[in-house]
């Protein structure tokens, strides 16, 4: 225990940064996000100003920039960049075959490398002062041959890293994603100098691993069983712990070939720091069947519970309630019971969830009235559905992926995400067949942003703000000792936030959707604030002059088609669609989809509508301008065209089957 406490003291930073760097993605080893600076604070906020801008032209950036001895580090479309963190002048620029993925958080620094993550599961070591690489390792599984094995080459194309590797104590830790095509996540360690990989830990076990008894013996499920890690690991050196969340099982909603609660899915872990040996886990979802990822990064904190103090984690549901655990052996601080839940028989349904007792709620717990049009089905949480439900839309998130944090001077979560966001689940009798098509509802009303407050000990909602853009994959929050929150909007606005109220005491507007949270650090005196703003980095000081770019076009408030429009002047009704081909390209036959669902056609032409299904269908325009009237099946109806416009229309007596004429 003696060793664990020097190591505690020694590698809460890496041991060359100062108490004033970001030198974390996440600030620090325990994901708070908070900043003890408090030079900028509710009193002079308004003075604040941007200091420097950087664009990185056609490069988007998620990634929270790490700062470590005046220098800042970050990846901007498929680059990693190091600049002066005070005056926003390029360093060095490492340009590689292959990138890190669009969904990349970021970099660490160690050992005098920088680290990052490649879209195809590689893990790359650079020089911090030149950017020249010094190794790469893959931490995912070797390609097979295309044309020997094609399905398991298709599976294995899918595995990434999505988000900041970890450095502590001469080690890099990171996890990996892909398990949406099928391949299992994992959490790989390997030596910081070296590259040469320390251990491997699966999200989902295999024959004779801890948990392997969750998946069905019967079938292989579990070597596509999913269990991606969306998120950095954390670290907590006292305990000698790695501490990382894990997304759904796979397939998504076929839960009728994966009967169990499918370990470690849904799930915190906790490995051994030294041997990745699993130490503890609990599961915030059995069999999911919804794609419930737990994606939001884990937060440390210290509990206060009968006056002793608790090593203790804040881990976020998707549907928004709040897990507070024991990070010693991760149980429930406070109580948790496990409550039935709607069922399905063909589907293996759990048959309970766990919630937090007393606990409130993040976000709305069914999809809202008004949201969707008329004709679908609005469930809430934990509802079923099955291919005989063909328009239920489902509330899928509250709260996601955006980073949570924990301000130590209020000692209060501080989330941001949705007011619900409905999904569109179509099940296939395939349990494989997997398409996200709730962009295709025209008239769909976009539900809205959330952020809050919750306290860490009562777990309720401190104060919240209802926003008009949904942040399930924002910016999310970061605090200071001042009692300063900041946070970027989807309208381009970059604000300060009072803490304790969450009133909005300042806003900048970045020219782009803030989709990078804030990392916050000091330079001679002066205090900056940096943060991502889709292809422009600004970093922020009290008195800085440059000025504000101009708004960008608002986020739309509503859903409207979206994809190819093909030009053509026949339309199928019930036809053969193709899934997103995640793990492979699969087909069903959909009795309710027009094909394809846009058309492009010149004013004057005529449009043909050929019933392929088993029902009579029409196709009717929704502002009643025309109609096929009833087409019976195997026979036609066509309409002309006369005059230019955009026509979407439905059958109206199955209202959620649509389609768009784009007449030029």
């Amino acid at each position: 225990m003696i060793r664990f406490l020097i190591m505690a003291l020694l590698y809460v930073l890496p041991t060359h940064v100062s108490a004033n760097d970001w030198p974390i993605a996440a600030g620090d080893l325990g994901s708070q996000r908070h900043s003890p600076l408090t030079q900028i604070s509710p009193k002079n906020v308004d003075d604040l100003g941007a200091a420097w801008v950087h664009k990185f032209d056609g490069m988007p950036s998620r990634a929270t920039p790490v700062v470590v001895n005046d220098r800042m580090f970050l990846t901007a479309g498929s680059r990693v960049f190091s600049l002066d963190a005070k005056t926003g002048g390029i360093l060095w620029e490492h340009s590689p075959k292959v990138g890190p993925s669009a969904l990349f958080k970021g970099v660490a620094v160690g050992e005098g490398l920088v680290f990052y993550g490649t879209v195809d599961a590689h893990l790359v070591a650079l020089d911090e002062n030149t950017g020249k690489q010094r190794w790469s390792t893959l931490i995912g599984d070797e390609l097979p041959d295309r044309a020997a094995h094609p399905l398991e080459y298709i599976t294995t194309t899918g595995q990434t890293i999505t988000a900041a590797p970890t450095y502590v104590d001469g080690s890099v830790i990171s996890g990996m994603s892909g398990g949406d095509w099928g391949v299992r996540g994992r959490v790989v360690a390997l030596d910081a100098k070296t590259g040469k990989i320390a251990w491997t830990f699966f999200a989902v076990p295999g024959p004779g691993e801890k948990g392997h008894e969750t998946w069905p013996a019967y079938n292989d499920s579990w070597k596509r069983g999913g269990g991606a890690v969306w998120s950095t690991p954390n670290v907590d050196t006292d305990l000698n712990l790695v501490v990382f969340v894990v997304g759904n099982p796979v397939p998504q909603w076929g839960g009728e070939v994966r009967e169990g609660e499918n370990l470690f899915t849904d799930s915190v872990v906790a490995l051994d720091l030294e041997t990745g040996d699993y130490r503890w886990h609990y599961q915030l979802v059995h069999h999911d069947i919804w794609e419930a990822d737990i994606g939001t990064p884990p937060v440390f904190y210290e509990a206060k519970i009968g006056g002793e103090t608790v090593p203790a984690v804040g881990v976020m549901r998707t549907d928004g309630y709040l897990f507070l655990l024991d990070r010693t052996n991760g149980k429930p601080i406070y109580p948790v019971e496990e409550r039935p839940v709607p069922q399905n028989e063909r589907l293996k349904t759990h048959p309970t969830q766990p919630f937090p007792v007393g606990a409130d709620q993040f976000g709305p717990n069914c999809v809202k009235e008004g949201v969707v049009p008329e004709g679908f089905v609005r469930l809430c949480t934990y509802e079923p559905v099955d291919y005989d439900l063909p328009n239920g839309v489902y509330p899928l998130m509250n709260a996601r992926s955006s980073p949570m944090s924990y301000d130590k001077t209020t000692h209060t979560f501080i989330i941001a995400g949705t007011q619900g966001w409905p999904l569109w689940i179509r099940r296939f009798q395939d349990p494989g067949f997997f398409q996200l098509i709730s962009a295709a509802i025209p008239g769909q009303k976009l539900s809205g942003g959330l952020m809050a407050a919750i306290d860490a000990e009562s777990n309720k909602i401190v104060w919240q703000n209802k926003t008009p853009y949904d942040m399930h994959n924002g910016s999310g929050a970061t605090t200071t000792s001042s009692g300063l929150i900041f946070h970027g909007e989807p309208d381009g606005q970059f604000q300060a936030l009072d803490t304790k109220t969450g009133q909005v005491l300042w806003q900048f507007q970045t020219g782009a959707n803030a989709t990078g949270p804030a990392s916050i650090y000091e330079i001679d005196g002066e205090q900056f604030i940096a943060t991502i703003s889709t292809t422009n980095l600004w970093a922020f000081k009290l008195g800085g002059t440059v000025e504000p770019y101009p708004a960008p076009k608002p986020p739309a408030l509503e859903r409207g088609f979206s994809g190819r429009a093909i030009p053509t002047n026949k339309v199928t009704m019930g036809a053969t669609i193709e899934d997103m081909g995640l793990e492979k390209v699969r087909l069903a036959f959909d009795e309710h989809a027009f094909s394809p669902a846009r058309i492009r056609i010149s004013a004057g032409d005529k449009v043909t509508w050929t019933n392929s299904g088993t029902s009579p269908h029409v196709a009717a325009a929704m502002d009643g301008s025309w109609t096929t009237g009833k087409v019976p099946p195997g026979e036609s109806a066509t309409v002309k065209f006369e005059r230019p416009g955009r026509f979407t229309y439905y059958c109206d007596d199955h209202p959620w089957s649509f389609g768009e004429v784009i007449v030029q």
